[in-house]
């Protein structure tokens, strides 16, 4: 695996926020502010399939990995 780091980040801190939601959170099918350009797609895969991806390299944003991860440890999903 070669996790992607942002140009950016390898300068900078970055802060990750994770939390649970519900269906119910959701205000809708996608995200992001119409009036600033932003067009964001909501990817939701099992858990397991996400690990998965990361073991066969289609996950290799770093900040995804690390959260995942996280997630995996730490995190909801910890054993």
């Amino acid at each position: 695996m070669a996790p992607w780091m942002s140009p950016g980040s390898v300068t900078e801190r970055l802060h990750l926020f994770a939390a649970a939601y519900s269906a119910a959170d959701r205000s809708g099918a996608g995200g992001g502010l119409v009036e600033e350009g932003e067009d964001i797609e909501v990817l939701e895969l099992p858990f397991t399939e996400a690990l998965a991806q990361v073991r066969e390299g289609r996950i290799d944003d770093a900040k995804t990995v690390l959260l995942l991860q996280w997630a995996a440890l730490w995190g909801p999903f910890a054993r």
